[in-house]
């Protein structure tokens, strides 16, 4: 094979320039005008990349904006869109709850931004090899042909090239004038002197800015008080996941799984990292989600569990559905972040042992009643046991059934076709209770508490409104369960340890 001459070699890096140059200008220009939907904060959002080196929050015509700065040049516009919150007071309650963990909200936007610059680079890359392609289609006889038509201004190159420019100037329209945009003239202050003296920012939010406008200053009782809430969560949740490396929790021996039992989480990401920090000290290596990590079900909600998938996320973990989980949001927001929705068929669980889970078919708001949409909730005991059952005629016994209310689990325990069901729903621990079913084959019914200390549908507020509970389950070297031990998080700080309670189920069962 010859070598290509220098003139070819010249050519071909003049094309690859060329390629590059444009690809470069129209993915930037792509990439500053391209904006993401997200949910952020309990907001739909709309995220746009910037070059002004800050992170830019607008809030809307009421509420302050806020800023700080990023390193580097790149910045980010985010706009906050629609909310549920039916009140402004409730609405500071969820930023603060959401800022004591906000790396996922972070995260999300980033991610956001990271997909933005992708596309662009990738449809840049396409507009620049458009010239390129066009040179190479042309072949040297037409470019001359073409050349010296322009010089000789013959027709239809003329027309052509007048046709291209009448067309960027039609999309470009720069004989609109826009009018000056109040955002645009807004001044900035730091987050302390929009605040005064009177009321401390925690050093985390020092380099926070917050628009100095008229519509900002009834807002500074609330952001203070949001403030405050804030500071005082990450003072309480830090000193608990201090505590919790120390805890005198039960060590697993070498063939033993231990899984972290959380339940009714109610959209409480501070406790997310001391959960964490039990399982840690624990060493539990499964997680098993019994359901309402969340108040509604709504996308709002996505906050809660982005915190859940980063604190969770290296660990094996299967998941159910509550009555507050109502609707397919939370279980394909999950899913769609690698967890195992449990729904129906029995799967390896922890340990190598089997696993079934149900979700709730009840659906609930945010008031004390339920309503059971499509099967009532006996119905669905039927089915959970009638599954259970099959399972175990077919030579594969339950070892633990997961629901969000271990009563959906009362028949296969009255039947005699599972070791263990575990739940939550109630918000307070109970049991182990054995269980003798038909045959005389025992299991065990366990109820974890409130993993987000919530007294109601959602744990807003500076700490847990109840004792926060999560269970260790340990697992022998079979995947059966072994026993349970609950550790709570008291609502003065204070941890409480409950006794390891072993599991009696006979052998070969």
């Amino acid at each position: 094979m010859p070598r290509p001459s220098r003139p070819q070699v010249v050519r071909w890096l003049v094309l690859l320039a060329v390629w590059l140059v444009t690809a470069v200008v129209v993915g930037s220009a792509l990439f500053f005008n391209s904006s993401r939907n997200v949910p952020l904060a309990g907001h739909d959002a709309e995220v746009s990349p910037t070059l002004s080196g800050h992170a830019v929050l607008e809030t809307g015509p009421v509420l302050p904006d806020v800023r700080f700065d990023l390193p580097g040049r790149l910045g980010v516009t985010i706009v906050l869109g629609k909310t549920d919150a039916e009140s402004t007071e409730e609405l500071f309650a969820r930023y603060a709850l959401i800022a004591s963990n906000v790396e996922p909200q972070v995260a999300g936007v980033r991610d956001a931004v990271v997909e933005l610059a992708l596309a662009s680079a990738l449809r840049g890359l396409a507009a620049g090899s458009l010239p390129v392609i066009v040179h190479l289609l042309l072949g040297p006889a037409r470019r001359r042909d073409l050349w010296e038509d322009l010089r000789t201004l013959r027709p239809r190159p003329v027309l052509a090239v007048a046709l291209v420019l009448a067309a960027i100037v039609a999309l470009w329209q720069p004989w609109l004038d826009e009018e000056p945009e109040v955002a645009r003239t807004r001044s900035w202050m730091p987050l302390q002197e929009f605040l005064g003296d009177e009321v401390p920012v925690p050093e985390q939010a020092r380099r926070v800015e917050v628009s100095a406008d008229s519509t900002a200053t009834g807002t500074q009782r609330l952001i203070g008080s949001a403030l405050d809430t804030y500071a005082k969560s990450q003072v309480f949740y830090d000193a608990a996941v201090e505590k919790a490396a120390d805890l005198e929790v039960r060590e697993p021996a070498d063939d033993e799984t231990v899984a972290l039992l959380v339940s009714d989480r109610h959209d409480n990401v501070g406790m997310d990292r001391v959960a964490r920090a039990v399982a840690d000290r624990a060493g539990a290596t499964t997680f098993l989600g019994g359901g309402d990590d969340t108040s509604t079900g709504k996308a709002w909600e996505a906050f809660s569990l982005d915190s859940m998938d980063k604190t969770f996320g290296d660990m094996e973990r299967w998941f159910v559905t509550g009555n507050h989980d109502h609707g397919s949001f939370v279980g394909d927001y999950l899913v769609g972040k690698g967890w195992t929705e449990l729904d129906g068929e029995v799967v390896e669980g922890p340990g190598g042992g089997t696993l079934l889970g149900f979700p709730d078919p009840r659906s609930s708001g945010l008031g004390s009643w339920r309503d059971e949409k499509g099967v009532s909730f006996a119905e669905a005991a039927q089915t959970v046991a009638d599954v259970a059952c099959d399972s175990q005629e077919a030579g594969e016994r339950v070892n633990t059934l997961l629901v969000h209310d271990a009563n959906l689990g009362k028949v296969a325990l009255e039947r005699g076709c599972a070791d263990l069901v575990v739940g939550g729903h109630t918000h307070v621990p109970a049991g182990p209770t054995a269980v003798e079913g038909e045959d005389g084959q025992l299991g065990y019914t366990f109820t974890n508490g409130t993993t987000g200390g919530a007294a109601y549908a959602i744990a807003v507020g500076s700490k847990p409104r109840r004792d926060a509970s999560m269970t260790l389950v340990t697992y022998d070297g079979a995947g059966r369960p072994a026993g349970v031990q609950v550790v709570r998080l008291l609502t003065d700080g204070r941890f409480q340890v409950d006794p390891y309670a072993a599991l009696s189920l006979p052998e070969g069962v």
